[in-house]
């Protein structure tokens, strides 16, 4: 019997070749985007999965308030980890980590910036399921100036793992002698952690003071069987209470109570491991993370891909209904049953489906690598073996049949045997109500993602081409250049005697993004405020483009300024100042709280991410830091790098030269949205291409019904194109029913996503009009091409059409 259903379908799917062409093409298309997007949420889901104490890993974070200012950070302070293991019992163990930026590492002759560089706690390797390859990782990082690198790094030094273990490299400004004690694997793109090396903890003092309120690095602690996080949480609390009011009485003159009694926040949580990659928000994260919304438009798209392609094959299916129909008058007048019926018209189906899903395989092994680039992933073919995606596919394979053979086949077989064999059935347009529904379905999804598509460009473009307050084009930030120690400034002095330098000035800020967040009083109140506070030197605003709007920046002319403040428009805000050059704050950065005159007010610039407002800002003056930012004119990049790195080399003495482009660092703020835009505009061209295949088989379809009317009306005089608009103006209708209805769901879900941006676009009326316009466009070259060509034939020939 199952050798008969298939015999039959393969004859059949012969027999009809176009249409079988145009099934088996848009279910393979569907089914190759369904497979990118499994693959895609797969990883995304399976972040930290490789940890196996994954599900009782916990991060300790920070929750503060201070006046307006709310902020939430990864951060907590180096005693915390101790503490926990000491006076709460749920806690297993705890371990400390730290992102320490940029380092220079050093072996013999060879010198390299390295950009992953972190410190841990001796239990790194217990606590978090990395795999050491060479050395224990039990003791790699007990003991100072000890560090573990990873196997790419070790080659890449010493030319192999095993020659590097117990060699000696001097890092760091200070040129420190570490011992590499451990090789361990490369760095996971499926970890929150993206190292290269691990330095032990007890090699940098400042990671260990005692200082509650100094939150420096990263927390984590193993949850005990049975323990609650919620638990740990509140005996953390008085733990931290205790810890904390006597530094806060110290600096700000109130206890914790006093503080929360104000309205103020300080508060340590429990976040998941599990969770961090998805469902953190905070902008201090290792690493970028993903966003659990993303997961569920993709989700969405998926599924839209998939019924877009069981739509066609359904409609194109039964719009041949006549030819079949007949078919199957036939076999139920020589006994079989309905239920037989059915489930030949369901193999058929599925042997559409099995050769779509191998196609659909060898789409994937082409297009993989360049899915990874635009997704920025690095997903294998072999991953499709993975259970979950396997079954997955599997699955789709089965449902799709299913899915696209279940109407036809249940629509076929309840033909009354009497109509069928009278001709009573009818086929085509104005008797498909269902394909008509089912044509608007497509096409309502199709406009949906023109519409997303259209606005997610739009506001990337309009973030990306907003006045930031500051010029960011032509910029360079050169990092690290105190390793040129004494020729600091004499490095600086002859860049700006260049004449492609328009502007150089020290901060100890990288852009976009702040060092360091402060709490600030006023002479006249005994409110705490908090913000965030840069240094820089007398020639920020020049080369940095920001304006004053009110008093001065800092002067060599004013030897004094060493002793006062410049703020933003959002600090005099925020203090309530009306005259903020009459004005004074007590600044908290340093040994004893200390006054300082208000000499400047800066127009309000974005120094961080966009998608917050602007904060109040304390600017402070040094002659002096770590970071130089270079303006330099109209020149090409690789021109002012060349004459750069000739500078550098100069002071340098075989240092490596550090940089960065100011433009590029605020573009990566918003990778997640870009690639966003990128997937929308592939899975849209996929949708629309889906639903024109549709379209066009259909139109097709109808042309062919359709022959001996069009023969008749040219006979009677009717133009090519009068019959070509008669034919495609059904299509249209339809299409133009579906931009109607995409409007409002589109607004809205674009409406939530850009709530998300402190700076966001207002939607256009326009951006409505164009998708639509497009996807009617779209539909009527599609329509049009079989419309002309019918319309073409000679009417003899049409006449004589069977």
């Amino acid at each position: 019997m199952l050798k008969n259903y298939f015999k039959v379908a393969l004859r059949n799917i012969q027999k009809q070749k176009f249409f079988s062409i145009i099934n088996i093409l848009g279910l393979s298309v569907g089914m190759a985007g369904a497979l990118f997007i499994s693959l895609y949420i797969y990883d995304e889901l399976n972040f930290e999965k490789f940890n196996e104490k994954v599900d009782s890993i916990y991060r300790i974070s920070l929750h503060g308030k201070l006046s307006e200012q709310e902020i939430y950070t990864t951060n907590s302070c180096p005693p915390l980890a101790q503490a926990l293991i000491d006076e709460i019992p749920e806690v297993e163990e705890s371990v400390r980590v730290r992102d320490m930026g940029e380092w220079i590492f050093r072996n013999g002759t060879l010198a390299f910036n390295e950009e992953n560089v972190y410190a841990a706690d001796s239990n790194f390797f217990s606590v978090f399921s990395f795999k050491m390859l060479h050395g224990n990782p039990q003791t790699a990082l007990v003991e100072p100036n000890t560090m573990v690198l990873s196997s790419d790094l070790a080659i890449k030094y010493f030319g192999s793992e095993t020659a590097a273990l117990d060699q000696i490299m001097n890092i760091g400004n200070n040129k420190g002698e570490y011992k590499v004690t451990g090789i361990m694997e490369n760095s996971r793109p499926d970890s929150h952690f993206n190292f290269d090396v691990i330095l032990s903890m007890r090699s940098i003092p400042w990671l260990n003071n005692s200082n509650w309120l100094n939150n420096t690095l990263l927390t984590y602690y193993v949850l005990r069987p049975g323990g609650d996080p919620k638990a740990v949480d509140e005996k953390l609390e008085p733990i931290m209470a205790r810890n904390v009011t006597p530094i806060m009485q110290q600096f700000v003159g109130k206890s914790l109570e006093e503080f929360r009694e104000e309205g103020g926040i300080y508060e340590y949580f429990s976040f998941p491991l599990n969770d961090i990659h998805l469902y953190s928000d905070f902008e201090d994260e290792p690493t970028p993370t993903g966003d659990i919304s993303y997961i569920y438009i993709m989700t969405g798209i998926g599924l839209f891909i998939i019924l877009l392609a069981c739509i066609n094959f359904m409609n194109l299916t039964t719009a041949r209904s006549a030819g079949r129909a007949k078919e199957v008058g036939l076999r139920k007048t020589l006994g079989s049953l309905r239920q037989t019926l059915i489930a030949q018209f369901l193999a058929e189906s599925m042997i559409y489906s099995v050769f779509a899903g191998l196609i659909s395989l060898l789409v994937v092994y082409l297009l993989l690598p360049s899915f990874n680039s635009l997704a920025g992933k690095s997903l294998t073919f072999v991953g499709i073996l993975e259970p979950t995606i396997l079954f997955t596919f599997l699955g789709l394979i089965l449902i799709v049949g299913i899915l696209a053979g279940s109407y036809p086949a249940f629509y076929l077989t309840s033909f009354k045997i009497t109509e069928v064999l009278k001709g009573k059935l009818r086929a085509g347009m104005k008797s498909g109500a269902v394909r008509s529904v089912l044509v608007t379905f497509q096409f309502w999804i199709s406009i949906v993602l023109i519409i997303c598509t259209a606005i997610v460009f739009q506001q990337l473009a309009f973030i990306q081409n907003k006045n930031l307050g500051i010029d960011k084009e032509h910029i360079l930030i050169i990092e690290d250049v105190s390793r040129l120690e004494n020729d600091v400034q004499a490095f600086k002095n002859e860049l700006v005697t260049n004449s492609f330098v328009m502007g150089a000035s020290f901060s100890n800020n990288t852009y976009p993004g702040t060092t360091n967040n402060t709490v600030f009083k006023t002479t006249t109140s005994d409110q705490d405020y908090l913000a965030a506070t840069h240094f820089s030197d007398y020639d920020h605003p020049k080369t940095l483009g920001f304006k004053m709007v009110e008093g001065r920046y800092f002067s060599e002319d004013f030897p004094a300024d060493t002793a006062v403040v410049v703020v933003n428009q959002a600090a005099v805000k925020m203090f309530g100042w009306e005259n903020p050059l009459e004005s004074k704050i007590i600044n908290f950065n340093f040994d004893e709280p200390t006054e300082m005159e208000v000499i400047g007010v800066t127009e309000d610039f974005s120094f961080e991410n966009l998608k917050i407002n602007v904060r109040p800002l304390i600017l402070l003056l040094t002659k002096e830091a770590n970071t130089l930012y270079l303006r330099y004119s109209g020149e090409k990049p690789e021109n002012v790098l060349n004459a750069l790195q000739g500078t550098w080399d100069k002071y340098a003495n075989g240092e490596p030269l550090q940089y960065s482009f100011l433009d590029e660092e605020y573009d990566e703020a918003f990778r997640a949205e870009q690639r966003l835009g990128q997937v929308f505009t592939v899975f849209t061209i996929v949708a629309i291409f889906i639903a024109c295949l549709g379209l066009f088989g259909l139109s097709a379809f109808m042309a062919e019904q359709r022959t001996k009317e069009i023969g008749i009306r040219k006979v009677m005089g009717a133009s090519v194109w009068k019959v070509t608009g008669l034919m495609s103006k059904d299509f249209l209708r339809l299409v133009i029913i579906a931009f109607v209805l995409s409007i409002y769901p589109a607004y809205y879900a674009m409406d939530q996503w850009l709530n998300d941006f402190a700076f966001r676009i207002d939607i256009s009326y326009w951006v409505f009009a164009i998708s639509g316009i497009v996807a009617i466009g779209i539909a009527y070259l599609t329509v049009s091409y079989q419309s002309l060509k019918a319309a073409k034939v000679n009417p003899v020939e049409s006449l004589r059409y069977e």
